[in-house]
C-alpha cells in the first residue's frame, strides 16, 4: 500500500490530474459569482464542490500514506499545512452568514496551484525571502517620497493646492506620479502656472490659488523624481527578488538532495551523479571553446 501510494503521488499523471482539479475548482467558484447561473444550477455546483473536496482529501491521504511509517512528516512542509488547512476548513458546517467564508476558502483552493507546480513555489519562496531586504528598500523609498513631498509643498502649494496643498496630498500626488498615471498633467501645472494649464482633477473653489510658473524647477523636480522613483527603485526591487530567487532555488535543490539520501533511492542518486558529471563536462567544454576562440 505504501509503495503504491508513493508511485501514485510521484507520477506525472497524478500531478496533472490535481492541477486540472484545482483549475476546475477555480472555474466553479468563478461561475458561482453569476447570480442566475448560481441559482439555476445550485445542485450541480454543490455536487461538483463535493467531488473536488473528495479528490483533495484523497490526495492528502495518499501523500500521508506515502510517508509511512511517519505520516505526520506531511506537516513538516509549510505548503502541505496550507493545503490541509484549506481542505479542513471546507469540511466545517458553514452556513447562513458564514457562507461567504466557505466560498472564500473554496476560492483559495485555486492558490493550491503554487503547491503542485515547483516553479511557482520557487517564485513565492523568492518573494518571501526577499521581504527582509525589501523592508530596507521600502524605507529608502519612503525617505525619497517624504523629501520630495516636503519640497513639493514648499514650492508648489500656492500654485497648485489641489496636489500640493498639504503633506498628505503631496504624498498621494507623488504616488500618482511614480505610477506614471497622467503625471505630466501635474508637472505642466507647475511649469506653466495654474492659470495657463489647468489640469486639476477636482474643483479649486474655496482654495487660495496664486499662479506661479516655475518651468525649470518644475521640470527638474518631476523628471528627477520619476527617474529615481521608477528606474532606480524598480531595479533595486528586481535585484532583491532575483537574489531571493537564487536562494530559493538553492534551498529546493538541497531539500531534493536530502530527500534522495533519506529515501536511499540508489537509482535516483545514480541519475543525480550522472547529471553532475554531464554538467562538469559541459563546463569543461565551454572553457576549452573559450580558450580556442582566444587563440584565434
Amino acid at each position: 500500500m505504501v509503495a503504491l501510494s508513493r508511485k501514485i503521488v510521484d507520477s506525472t499523471w497524478f500531478n496533472l490530474f490535481i492541477i486540472s482539479t484545482i483549475v476546475a475548482a477555480g472555474v466553479v467558484v468563478g461561475i458561482q459569482t453569476f447570480p442566475k447561473l448560481d441559482a439555476d444550477h445550485s445542485t450541480l455546483w454543490d455536487v461538483l464542490n463535493r467531488i473536488i473536496l473528495a479528490i483533495f482529501t484523497i490526495e492528502i491521504i495518499l501523500k500521508m500514506t506515502a510517508l509511512a511509517p511517519k505520516p505526520l512528516d506531511y506537516f513538516k512542509d509549510g505548503w502541505n499545512i496550507f493545503d490541509f488547512t484549506i481542505v479542513a476548513v471546507c469540511f466545517l458546517p458553514f452556513g447562513g452568514a458564514y457562507a461567504a467564508v466557505l466560498r472564500l476558502f473554496r476560492l483559495l483552493r485555486v492558490v493550491r496551484l503554487i503547491t503542485v507546480i515547483p516553479k511557482l513555489q520557487i517564485l513565492v519562496g523568492a518573494l518571501l525571502k526577499s521581504l527582509p531586504s525589501m523592508f530596507y528598500v521600502t524605507i529608502l523609498l519612503f525617505l525619497l517620497f517624504y523629501i520630495y513631498a516636503v519640497v513639493g509643498v514648499m514650492f508648489f502649494r500656492e500654485n497648485d493646492p489641489v496636489h500640493f496643498g498639504s503633506l498628505w496630498t503631496s504624498l498621494l500626488s507623488l504616488f500618482r506620479v511614480v505610477t506614471l498615471e497622467d503625471w505630466t498633467d501635474i508637472m505642466y501645472i507647475q511649469m506653466y502656472g495654474s492659470d495657463v494649464y489647468q489640469g486639476f482633477n477636482k474643483s479649486v473653489d474655496g482654495m487660495t490659488v496664486i499662479p506661479n510658473a516655475r518651468p525649470i524647477l518644475g521640470a527638474a523636480y518631476f523628471v528627477s523624481f520619476v527617474l529615481i522613483g521608477t528606474m532606480v527603485m524598480l531595479n533595486l526591487v528586481i535585484g532583491v527578488i532575483i537574489n531571493g530567487m537564487d536562494e530559493a532555488q538553492k534551498e529546493i535543490a538541497e531539500r531534493n538532495l536530502h530527500e534522495l539520501l533519506k529515501n536511499d533511492d540508489k537509482e535516483a542518486i545514480a541519475k543525480l551523479d550522472r547529471s553532475k558529471k554531464i554538467e562538469a563536462l559541459r563546463v569543461q567544454l565551454e572553457q576549452i571553446t573559450a580558450e580556442l576562440d582566444h587563440l584565434r
